[in-house]
C-alpha cells in the first residue's frame, strides 16, 4: 500500500494530498509519527481544505500530547467539512483531554446524532457522564451501549459497578453475572461476585 501510494506524490495537488492523506494514516497506524507527520504536512500543503489531512495532523500532535493544538486541527477540519466524524470525535476526546467536559460532551451528542449505534461514541459519552458525577447519565447511556453490544464484558462490569455505587446490588450482581460469563478472568469481577454470595 504504502509503495503504491508512494507513486502519487508526483501527481497534481488533489491527487497529491489524497495519497499523502493515506500515507499519513498508514504511518499514524503504524506509530511512526514522524513519518506521519511529514505526509500530513504535505497532504494539508497540497489541499488546505481537506478535511481528512488536517484530523491525520490532529492526530499526530494528538499523539504527542498536544491536545490544545490538536483541537484547532479538528476544528478546522470540520470548518471544511461539519459532518466530518473523525474529526467530531476526536475534538470530544482532546476536550476530555483537556478536562473540558461541557464542551467534549457537546461533540460528542453531535456526533451521536450522526451515528447513533456507534459504541465508541455511546462509551465515550458514558464516560464523561461518570467524570462528571452523573451515575444515572452514566448508567442510560451504557444500557444504550449493551443493546448495540450486548457480550462485551468490560461494558457490563462498568454497569455493575455503577450501580453498586448506587446501592442497587440486584442490578449490580446481574451486570457483574454476565459480565463474568462472557470473561470469567476477571479477578475484579470474581471477588465482587464472592462477597456478594458471602454477603
Amino acid at each position: 500500500a504504502l509503495e503504491t501510494l508512494k507513486m502519487f506524490e508526483k501527481k497534481e495537488s488533489r491527487v497529491k494530498s489524497a495519497a499523502a492523506t493515506n500515507l499519513s494514516f498508514l504511518y499514524y497506524l503504524g506509530n511512526e509519527l514522524a513519518q506521519a507527520t511529514n505526509y500530513a504536512d504535505l497532504a494539508i500543503n497540497s489541499d488546505r481544505y481537506n478535511p481528512a489531512a488536517l484530523t491525520n495532523k490532529g492526530n499526530t500532535v494528538f499523539a504527542n500530547g498536544d491536545y490544545e493544538k490538536a483541537a484547532e486541527f479538528y476544528k478546522e477540519a470540520l470548518r471544511n467539512d461539519s459532518l466530518c466524524t473523525e474529526a467530531l470525535y476526536n475534538l470530544g476526546l482532546a476536550y476530555k483531554k483537556l478536562n473540558r467536559m461541557d464542551e467534549a460532551l457537546d461533540f460528542l451528542l453531535k456526533l451521536h446524532a450522526i451515528l447513533p449505534n456507534s459504541a465508541q461514541v455511546l462509551y465515550q459519552i458514558a464516560s464523561i457522564y461518570e467524570i462528571m458525577e452523573d451515575p444515572n447519565q452514566a448508567i442510560e447511556w451504557l444500557l444504550q451501549l449493551i443493546s448495540v453490544v450486548p457480550t462485551d464484558p468490560h461494558v457490563l462490569s462498568k454497569l455493575g459497578k455503577l450501580y453498586d455505587n448506587e446501592g442497587d446490588k440486584s442490578q449490580a450482581f446481574h451486570y457483574y453475572y454476565e459480565s463474568y460469563r462472557y470473561f470469567p478472568s476477571n479477578i475484579e469481577v470474581i471477588e465482587w461476585l464472592g462477597a456478594y454470595c458471602i454477603d
